[in-house]
């Protein structure tokens, strides 16, 4: 095990550790740099989000470290108990005086000044059962019917998010949901079979919603409403294109001056390609792509099926969540709100992602221990 992996250069959770740290440093710099403006003006306090966003990557942190160095396979036996509490606090965004609505959603539960995403958590929930159940029942992922089993889990957290509503974190769920059938060895029949509701729901979803048809209008012609619907795709596009090979300069985005809409969040890698250029988006792209590398390397030389799976599930997840948000700013996709993980403002996200690593991290040092042993 140890030579297998001394040929890389790096042990796979050093790299790790070491790549989600450089992201969420740099989320730390482009937060205060894409929000200085908007929080000085409504909080009075141009370090508002910066601050929340230190609290998220010290509590995050600490999460990584208690991840990393509990034994990832006694996460099978909380799989079923982790999977209830995260549907409960999903159903626990639409009790009067927990949920918090904010822009027409019901998607953050607040207890106290404290408040936080469930669906960030129903995710990696999701994994862990789905994980659990494909280990324990190999043979059956090669039916029909034991793909129905994950399939069902996964419908579970979609339809909850899309009550909320949340279409964003819906279609990543349902994503990863394909991923685990098709890693956890489903037929390419079945899996199409599975894909063919999806394929019909989605279309359909945008439909019954007036605001969903309106983006997908602006997606398709965004300079038809430039000051409606287009207008968060037209600034993201005037962001990246300012940009040009090198960039404006650091803190020096000018779309941050209240012309880019959540410049801070679903926007950020606007502002990060506008102040670094092209060639420093490109560099943040391979950070996560390196993280993602070192995930698939982690799960294939993992000692247990279940551990197999975790991290698959894991990798699968900050891959499609990545991929999502930057084919919204680019406006390759239709937009919608997806925060891009362990950089985007949102102390939720940060610290469910930075725990996720730590999974990571424990897998391999649980496959390297067994091997040794």
């Amino acid at each position: 095990m140890k030579k297998a992996y001394k040929r890389s250069g790096i042990r796979p959770d050093v790299a790790v550790v070491c790549l989600v740290t450089s992201l969420v440093t740099l989320g730390l710099v482009f937060v205060y740099s894409a929000s200085m403006y908007s929080a000085q003006k409504d909080f009075g306090d141009k370090y508002y989000f910066l601050n929340k966003q230190i609290v998220g990557a010290l509590v995050g942190a600490a999460a990584m470290t208690g991840a990393a160095f509990f034994p990832a396979e006694k996460l099978k036996k909380a799989a079923v108990p982790l999977f209830i509490a995260s549907v409960v606090l999903l159903g626990l965004v639409f009790v009067p005086g927990l949920g918090i609505e904010n822009y027409g959603a019901k998607r953050w539960i607040g207890v106290g000044g404290f408040s936080f995403q469930p669906s960030e958590i129903a995710k990696f929930a999701f994994v862990i059962l789905a994980s659990a159940y494909m280990a324990k029942r190999p043979a059956d992922m090669k039916k029909f019917r034991g793909i129905l089993a994950v399939a069902a889990m996964g419908v579970t957290v979609c339809l909850l998010v899309i009550a909320e509503p949340n279409m964003s974190i819906t279609m990543c769920v349902a994503l990863v949901m394909v991923a685990m059938m098709f890693i956890g060895g489903a037929k390419i029949r079945h899996l199409a079979m599975c894909l063919l509701p999806l394929a019909v729901a989605v279309p359909l979803l945008i439909a019954v919603e007036p605001y969903r048809m309106a983006r997908l209008m602006a997606y398709l012609d965004p300079w038809a409403s430039p000051k409606g619907e287009g207008y968060q795709l037209i600034q993201s596009f005037y962001a990246l294109g300012s940009g040009g090979w090198f960039g404006v300069g650091l803190f020096n985005s000018r779309q941050k001056f209240d012309f880019l809409p959540f410049a801070e969040s679903d926007f950020i890698f606007a502002v990060i390609g506008e102040e670094i250029g092209f060639v420093g988006a490109v560099g943040v792209l391979c950070l996560y792509a390196a993280l993602i590398y070192f995930g698939v390397k982690i799960a294939r030389n993992t000692v247990s099926r279940f551990q197999c799976y975790l991290a698959s599930g894991v990798t699968c997840v900050i891959a499609i969540q990545t991929l999502l948000n930057i084919a919204v700013v680019t406006g390759t996709i239709p937009p919608t709100g997806l925060p891009l993980p362990f950089v985007s403002s949102g102390g939720t996200s940060l610290m469910v992602f930075m725990a996720a690593a730590g999974v990571l991290v424990s897998v391999y040092r649980n496959s390297v221990k067994n091997r040794v042993a």
